[in-house]
């Protein structure tokens, strides 16, 4: 019987605010590959802009762990490309887990996933599930609040990540440092306690959302609107522009609605911060 997995990966919104390259959380927006035996290397997908080859991110990925030959690939994804909701990520972590799994390799994908992403804060999140905190011993995870829920806004265009990360300055200033370090931990803490005023609290950032602003100014301009839209607080997703906004399940439909007609050029979705990270079943 040929071999045949089916992979499925959630999104992840990263950075959280004050945590940069430290903290993110699994997105309910979700990729699928299915990798099937079949005698001959292809790649099916009805994406725009997926490579059909060995460059094909989910292959790159696969072929870390085992070859690609003969092997069919098919994509199907919810999740926007370049809009910072770990697309890129969740290919990685997708194509990995196809490989340990259909080859029974018992391999630790996580430091392989981290090497090819370059940064550890979305692989974990779409690996793992929930929230997660990396340092680079690891990635440490815990269970979403229970009353909490999102809605994001993806303004029109993309942002590269390279771009992204560019914009960052070497060095930043001791305050702005120790503004991060103390609502990063505000914000934890609030997750863990279920603590909606800790959290919105928490979300405030120092290090690089103002630093990338012109490369998404509608997204900060939202963002900036959050409480008024009836929201707790707002981040930028990742590299952007994607916007998330946090909110209390009370909430979320009135943020829904107002974020309707106040980001009419925006691609707007209710999304659950979700436990479950990559999922794999034989077919």
């Amino acid at each position: 019987m040929n071999r045949r997995r089916l992979v499925r990966v959630p999104a992840s919104s990263a950075n959280l605010g004050p945590g940069y390259d430290c903290l993110a959380a699994a997105i309910s927006l979700y990729l699928e590959l299915e990798v099937e035996e079949t005698g001959e290397f292809a790649v099916e997908t009805d994406l725009d802009g997926v490579a059909l080859d060995r460059s094909n991110l989910c292959v790159q990925a696969f072929e870390k762990l085992h070859s690609a030959d003969g092997l069919t690939f098919r994509i199907k994804s919810e999740i926007p490309l370049a809009a910072g909701l770990g697309s890129s990520a969740a290919a990685i972590v997708a194509g990995l887990t196809a490989a340990d799994h259909m080859y029974e390799l018992a391999a630790n994908v996580y430091p392989d996933a981290v090497d090819i992403e370059g940064h550890p804060d979305n692989v974990a999140a779409a690996l793992y599930g929930g929230f997660v905190v990396c340092t680079p011993e690891g990635a440490h995870r815990f269970d979403p609040a229970p009353g909490l829920e999102g809605v994001i806004a993806i303004p029109p265009g993309t942002v590269p990540t390279h771009e992204a990360r560019a914009a960052l300055p070497a060095t930043v200033p001791m305050a702005d440092a120790v503004h991060n370090v103390a609502h990063a931990s505000m914000l934890v803490l609030g997750l863990a306690k279920d603590d909606f005023s800790l959290i919105g609290a928490g979300l405030s950032d120092r290090l690089h959302q103002d630093n990338r602003a012109q490369l998404y100014p509608r997204s900060v301009e939202l963002a900036r609107q959050a409480e008024e839209l009836g929201a707790v607080g707002a981040t930028i997703s990742g590299a952007g522009p994607t916007v998330l906004f946090w909110c209390h399940w009370q909430q979320t439909g009135g943020v829904f609605e107002a974020l309707q007609q106040a980001a009419a050029d925006c691609d707007v979705k209710r999304v659950q911060f979700v436990p479950g990270g990559a999922d794999v079943k034989a077919l």
